[in-house]
């Protein structure tokens, strides 16, 4: 572990490896290999249950715990530098960067709203609805309405797909649609809705569905 430690101190620990990394947390080399091996990516490693990961090398719970922990933490930061950079939103990708820290470790749906004025500038992030694992109930009027209470003339509708598919299911297009045209009612407009997921992301603007 010394040389893994040396290893930060002379060149700053964003140049150690994954592996290291977890090495670190879990103070065994051997414990991190096999956990990364068994996971795949340090990725589907902070996602694993608990109770499978503590099984893993001999991990044990107050080392699993201290994984979760620590992946935690960092998608805290990853949603607060994300809140500093809501100024103005340009492109559906600022969306899925200020969001994606949000919502793609969560193992249940969320959606969320953006309220906008007319030059694009951030007035609101709240989150409309949340549900299970298959989806989430959401009220288009009670978007619309909160749009009218900040005087938002633009919106973006944000949810995540916890099965890690980036896809439009007919629930979603049927939603879409109805928020637009409740939306466009009171001169707002629906600027995209975003899916984000493990997979990656689907925009209905870039999909031509808005």
């Amino acid at each position: 572990m010394n040389h893994i430690t040396d290893k930060m101190d002379a060149r700053g620990v964003q140049t150690l490896s994954d592996e290291e990394l977890v090495a670190l947390l879990v103070e065994d080399e051997r414990v991190a290999h096999e956990l990364l091996a068994a996971c795949g990516s340090l990725t589907a490693l902070v996602r694993e249950e608990r109770a499978r990961l503590r099984m893993i090398g001999g991990l044990g719970l107050s080392r699993a715990r201290r994984l979760h922990v620590a992946a935690e933490l960092g998608r805290r930061v990853a949603a607060a530098e994300g809140e500093g950079i809501a100024e103005v939103i340009t492109t559906s990708d600022d969306v899925v960067r200020i969001m994606r820290p949000r919502l793609e470790g969560l193992k249940y749906e969320e959606c969320w709203a953006i309220y906008l004025t007319h030059s694009n500038r951030v007035i609101e992030c709240q989150k409309v609805s949340q549900g299970g694992v298959q989806g989430t109930v959401v009220d288009h009027k009670l978007i619309v309405k909160r749009a009218l209470e900040l005087l938002s003339t633009r919106l973006v509708l944000v949810h995540n797909h916890p099965s890690g598919a980036a896809e439009a299911s007919e629930a979603d297009r049927r939603l879409t649609r109805r928020l637009k045209e409740a939306a466009a009612l009171f001169d707002i407009r629906l600027l995209d809705h975003l899916i984000i997921a493990r997979e990656g992301d689907f925009s209905f603007k870039r999909g031509g569905l808005l």
